[in-house]
């Protein structure tokens, strides 16, 4: 018996096939680019998700045993529109990377009233919450707004396309604030009617929930048996906790991929304006999360500006670099800033610049500043109540060693590193396991490595950070500004 996981990331997607020990029996990808029309809009077709998942689907199924379940995960939390008939009215509106609603935010929070939002939905309207780039939809292109009848994400579209259910995640709707009540745990009718008016929100499931099985027209289209169960899926970074087992009370998961993100599980719903409070992937749980705009998306593009050496040597070259990348402090808000700054107009910035530095020392200012951006939010995590016992890494950039040093340097966070760090279509995979069997976590994905922090290195971090956490205050003024120009389309 084997299970497929597809997860539908930022830039690519990613499926597994995976025996019911939790063995990996195959993998593949494709990767992807999202669209940037404009400043502060980031975009992406979602008839590409199925399209994607179908071939990921159809050439991991030539490599194993028929397929018994499938599980489904994707970046969000994202809005796509479509009409009566499913179809897409307009590319999706990724999360929170995309912040052209800021007008809207502020708008709903005066008409809602902002404590009010916290109250119910746990967390703030944000360039993450659903409402506003829904409001925005209607506000700028009419002619969508008024056809929309279904609102998606990547893992849901999926789920249509598959097996004909409409169904949303419980996860993924308590991060479409201001629509879910997160009290309550359903759809909340008053605010859902005054912000997405004619659309049918979804019924909601768990989601390791089976939403449906693979319809005959989904099965030719994939090379998947017609009849077996579907996950209803959540948001990539839920995944991959339950990828790694970081489901407890006290644990915490970082995920090292185009951006990084934080989740804390906590024992009650804590509320705290800077950060995201969610109920979590499994039922009875509950998450403070965070997440950064930007953080493999910056050493990405550093690789492209450098001519696209090897990875290898470029982690070697930080490597020399040294503890403080010889004088260069980065702040990493390249997309603007999610927690806990919540500032879409915030800006890159690289302060120390020489003559004499390195792509060495600037991929290493990088990786430092996503470790500082990484202790600024466990800080706010702690300062909101947050019980932090155990940290596991994840991601793609747990590779190489080099970066979660640097994390644990900075933080004093010593952190788990599992066989598997595959991420979220793993985690896609094992909740599929768990419609056809009784997987266990930790016995598909045990422990094999520890990275404890360099008391040395921690010491000469200390003084960077304060200098890191002073950069943003110090400059957010200019970056205001020249987020402004470059939005009106002038030049600064």
């Amino acid at each position: 018996m084997t299970v497929l996981g597809v997860d539908i990331g930022t830039s690519s997607s990613k499926g597994v096939l995976v025996d019911m020990d939790g063995a990996v029996l195959a993998t593949a990808t494709r990767p992807h680019e999202v669209d940037r029309p404009r400043p502060g809009h980031v975009e992406m077709d979602a008839t590409v998700w199925w399209d994607e998942f179908a071939s990921l689907a159809r050439e991991l199924t030539r490599q194993g045993p028929p397929v018994t379940a499938v599980g489904v995960s994707g970046m969000g939390p994202c809005v796509a529109l479509a009409d009566a008939d499913d179809v897409p009215l307009r590319p999706a509106i990724l999360y929170g990377v995309d912040t052209r609603a800021t007008a809207q935010i502020a708008r709903l929070a005066a008409e809602l009233g902002r404590d009010a939002v916290l109250e119910r939905c746990g967390s703030l309207l944000s360039t993450q919450a659903v409402g506003p780039k829904i409001a925005w939809v209607a506000e700028h292109e009419p002619e969508f707004a008024a056809r929309a009848r279904r609102l998606y994400m990547p893992s849901s579209y999926l789920v249509r396309r598959l097996t004909g259910a409409y169904v949303l995640d419980h996860h993924s709707a308590s991060q479409s604030v201001p629509l879910y009540d997160s009290l309550a745990q359903d759809w909340y009718g008053p605010w859902a009617e005054r912000v997405a008016p004619g659309i049918e929100l979804p019924p909601l499931r768990w989601p390791g929930e089976v939403a449906g099985h693979v319809t005959a027209g989904a099965a030719a289209a994939t090379g998947l048996p017609a009849g077996i169960p579907v996950t209803a899926g959540t948001v990539d970074a839920w995944s991959e906790a339950l990828s790694v087992g970081a489901t407890d009370t006290g644990d915490l998961m970082l995920m090292y991929g185009s951006t990084m993100f934080l989740i804390n599980t906590v024992a009650e719903r804590l509320l705290v304006p800077e950060l995201w409070s969610t109920v979590g992937a499994l039922p009875g749980t509950r998450s403070l999360a965070g997440g950064m705009a930007t953080s493999g998306v910056i050493t990405d593009w550093l690789r492209q500006l450098f001519g696209s050496p090897d990875h290898a040597a470029l982690l070697a070259e930080a490597e020399a670099s040294g503890v403080g990348a010889r004088g260069l402090l980065m702040l990493p808000y390249f997309a603007g800033e999610r927690t806990p700054v919540a500032d879409p107009d915030a800006r890159g910035v690289i302060a120390g610049l020489t003559v004499s530095h390195t792509r060495g020392d600037l991929y290493r200012a990088a990786l430092e500043a996503t470790a500082f951006g990484v202790r600024h939010n466990v800080e706010a995590m702690r300062a909101a109540g947050a019980d932090i016992r155990r940290v596991v890494a994840v991601g793609g950039g747990t590779q190489g060693g080099l970066w979660t040093r640097i994390v644990s340097d900075v933080t004093g966070l010593e952190q788990e590193i599992r066989a598997v760090t595959l991420g979220a279509s793993y985690g896609a995979a094992f909740l599929a396991a768990g419609t056809v069997g009784e997987p266990a976590i930790d016995a598909w994905n045990p422990v094999v490595e520890r990275v404890t922090p360099d008391a040395g290195c921690r010491r000469a971090y200390e003084e960077r950070y304060e200098l890191y956490r002073r950069l943003y205050p110090a400059t957010c003024d200019i970056a205001h500004a020249l987020s402004l120009a470059a939005n009106a389309g002038l030049e600064p």
